[in-house]
Order: structure tokens, then sequence, then C-alpha cells
């Protein structure tokens, strides 16, 4: 189960990378169509920080379960 949850991470993290490239690539040619990516790219990394602190929770209380 954690290890899903560490991949999910990482998927906002890809998605966020991408968003990024398509901002760059897309802000000289059409300002005002990027800015969904700004969206999606703000998205993404507010939710691989807020996973990365659920998941980390979730392992601490696993630790103290098992002892």
């Amino acid at each position: 189960m954690v290890k899903i949850l560490r991949y999910t991470e990482y998927l906002y993290l890809v998605v966020a990378v991408a968003s990024i490239y398509k901002i760059v690539t897309l802000w000289p040619v059409a300002p005002k169509e990027s800015y969904i990516f700004i969206f999606f790219a703000v998205v993404s990394l507010a939710m691989f920080f807020f996973r990365r602190k659920y998941r980390k929770r979730f392992e601490k209380r696993s630790e103290e379960h098992k002892e």
C-alpha cells in the first residue's frame, strides 16, 4: 500500500513537469491558453507535497503500531 502512495506522488510531479514544459512552449505563441497549464502545475505541486506529508504520516503510524 505504501509503495502505491509513493508512485502517485511522483505521478503528480510528472504532471507538473509536463505542464511547466507546455507553459514554456505555449507562452510565446498563446499566453492565454497557457493559464490552464499554470493551474495544473500549481495543483500538481501542491498535491505532491500533500501526498508526501500524508504518506510519511501513514508510514510513521504503521511503524508505531508494529512495535
